[in-house]
């Protein structure tokens, strides 16, 4: 029940918080409070003043007061540490399913050195640690689990410091705006495009048919003999050839099918789990993207128009992350 309670506090807490991609450590957002070191130093010095008025040792008071002193001193310079530095996070870059997930921050300060600064993503129990220059910016990469297919908000990061004692931990509580798209993994050995041309090769990269004529160029000179499409080239590799004449030699070229308009449809991928369906989707889109063909995705409640560039690349890819799953749509927002 206290775990629930607990729960809900902080999540009403952070919804109260707006999201943006900056964030400005001011006195208004950052906390400070004694940490377990602190603590136990707070009852040391609890007891070495009980220890002095009661034996009357002089040394025993300026001792106590001393290190009061310092532990106080020390709150200042730990808070201190973190007021006033800035902060930015770059756009994060669209990743597969099972690719390493990356956020980049930037951290800009406009004063003195800054040392100790950790940054961790909300549930992450290890911190990044960064140092930055008096005057200067430094970089920190937060790396986030494994997250499903899908468009997920950036998680709640957490900035903090216990410099220069550890007695006081001081924090603040950043809600970055942006938007995390983990598109579906690509099939590794897909077949070939629903028309017969490209499909993955062995090292996972899209590439046209060796089995169709179509996607074939002349051999022309400084070609690279592993381009050559030795089946097709055979017949004429075969024939007696004239004096002084060179045998016609075919070579692979994606270009060669630049034209040709494909389509991509559900429904071809019939007979697959439906996890599997969207890999092999995935994996043509990347396979006609690479061979710069025009090319449209036909989806059970989405049509996408035949194109090519990035930007198409990037729709068709967010249309099958989308789909829903066994676990239904993988949309997912985190705080």
């Amino acid at each position: 029940m206290q775990e629930r309670l607990t729960q809900r506090w902080r999540q009403w807490w952070l919804q109260r918080r707006q999201r943006f991609d900056t964030h400005a450590l001011t006195q208004r957002s950052l906390y400070i409070l004694p940490s377990r070191a602190g603590l136990m130093f707070a009852l040391t010095l609890a007891l070495m003043l009980v220890a002095a008025i009661n034996d009357q040792v002089s040394l025993g008071y300026l001792l106590a007061f001393l290190l009061a002193g310092a532990g106080l001193a020390s709150m200042y310079s730990t808070h201190a540490n973190l007021h006033g530095l800035q902060l930015d996070l770059r756009p994060p870059q669209p990743t597969h399913q099972g690719d390493p997930l990356l956020l980049e921050v930037r951290l800009h300060n406009p004063g003195q050195a800054r040392w100790g600064i950790g940054l961790r993503p909300q549930g992450a129990k290890d911190l990044s640690v960064q140092d930055v220059p008096a005057q200067g910016h430094a970089l920190v990469h937060l790396q986030l689990g494994d997250l499903p297919r899908g468009r997920h908000a950036v998680p709640t990061l957490h900035i903090e410091s216990r410099f220069p004692l550890g007695l006081f931990r001081v924090w603040s509580v950043w809600r970055p705006a942006s938007t995390l798209w983990v598109y579906p993994a690509p099939e590794a050995e897909a077949p070939a495009l629903p028309d017969g041309h490209g499909g993955m090769d062995d090292a996972g990269r899209a590439g046209p048919s060796s089995g169709d004529p179509d996607g074939l160029r002349p051999y022309r000179l400084g070609d690279a003999p592993r381009r050559i499409d030795w089946k097709k080239s055979a017949p004429a590799l075969q024939r007696p050839q004239r004096p002084g004449s060179t045998p016609q030699l075919w070579v692979h070229d994606s270009q060669a099918l630049g034209g040709r308009t494909v389509t991509l449809r559900w429904q071809d991928t019939q007979g697959l789990a439906q996890e599997a369906r969207i890999a092999r989707l995935a994996a043509w889109v990347q396979a006609a993207h690479s061979q710069q063909r025009p090319y449209a995705l036909e989806l059970p409640q989405q049509c996408l128009q035949a194109q090519h560039s990035q930007a198409h690349r990037d729709a068709c890819l967010q249309a099958l992350a989308l789909l829903p799953g066994a676990e239904g749509t993988h949309t997912k927002g985190r705080a």
